[in-house]
């Protein structure tokens, strides 16, 4: 059977991004997994598929945190962390100023607890309805939860003290210290909604600027933790290693629903 006709404003529409196909698979251990998402969506359904596979995604996720755990510990010892994270902290605290601090706290608020869900569930709802589809909820959903989840099983693993308080810019921030959670969801929410946009772009200049975008709040967000003292470097460098690989694995499930709808 050949492949399902890419027409416009239809969900064949995502499985090209420019000239790359989505569903191509060009490694042996890749092909396979495609092959194998094909015998699970024959099953229970692509829909199905990507949400097993998003799931199952979280395991390699969370082993990725205690790999950083232990790296982290090792590297601990010899004091190389401290040697990267008290030289930046002081010279974040030398660039403060009563309204430099307070236009970053206003900044940073946008990828905390409150506005970054606002966010994430404004946009998820705005592309379902406009794209008919369910799969902006599931892939930002999905994205969302594992992000949480990852920050709190890291918080209670690490235990990690944060910066002295009278290093902090008030407010203060309490608890543990890695991850920062703030850096996590921003790359992990900024990451998948960029990725839904880019899927429906046309022009490189559009998809160039939103994948920008993407980034430099990603980055502004992280670096804006450490300016107030809220966390150490390493806790923003861990976020950003962990964030990403979750959003690459919840992109991959997401090639390879388009690969078990599209491709036959």
């Amino acid at each position: 059977m050949p492949d399902v006709e890419r027409k416009p404003g239809s969900e064949a529409e995502e499985r090209f991004v420019g000239t790359v196909d989505l569903t191509e698979w060009h490694s042996p251990p890749a092909r396979a997994t495609a092959r194998s998402a094909k015998r699970v969506a024959k099953r229970i359904g692509p829909t199905g598929a990507l949400i097993l596979s998003l799931g199952i995604g979280i395991v390699p996720a969370v082993l990725l945190v205690v790999l950083f755990a232990w790296i982290y510990d090792a590297v601990a010892e010899s004091d190389s962390v401290a040697g990267l994270d008290h030289p930046v902290l002081a010279f974040a605290m030398s660039l403060r100023s009563p309204w430099l601090d307070s236009a970053v706290h206003l900044y940073t608020d946008i990828g905390g607890t409150i506005i970054m869900p606002i966010i994430a569930v404004g946009v998820m709802v705005l592309l379902a309805v406009r794209r008919r589809a369910w799969t902006p909820v599931i892939l930002i959903a999905a994205a969302g939860t594992g992000s949480l989840l990852m920050t709190i099983f890291g918080k209670q693993l690490f235990s990690r003290a944060r910066p002295p308080l009278v290093d902090q810019v008030p407010p203060l921030e309490l608890g543990a210290s890695f991850p920062s959670g703030h850096t996590l969801n921003s790359i992990v929410i900024a990451g998948i909604i960029a990725y839904l946009l880019v899927l429906r772009q046309k022009s490189v200049r559009s998809r160039a600027v939103t994948i920008s975008v993407a980034i430099l709040f990603t980055l502004t967000i992280g670096l804006s933790r450490v300016f107030l003292g809220a966390h150490w470097l390493t806790d923003v460098l861990g976020a950003w290693a962990i964030g990403g690989a979750w959003l690459a694995l919840v992109i991959t499930a997401h090639r390879l629903y388009l690969t078990t709808r599209l491709r036959r």
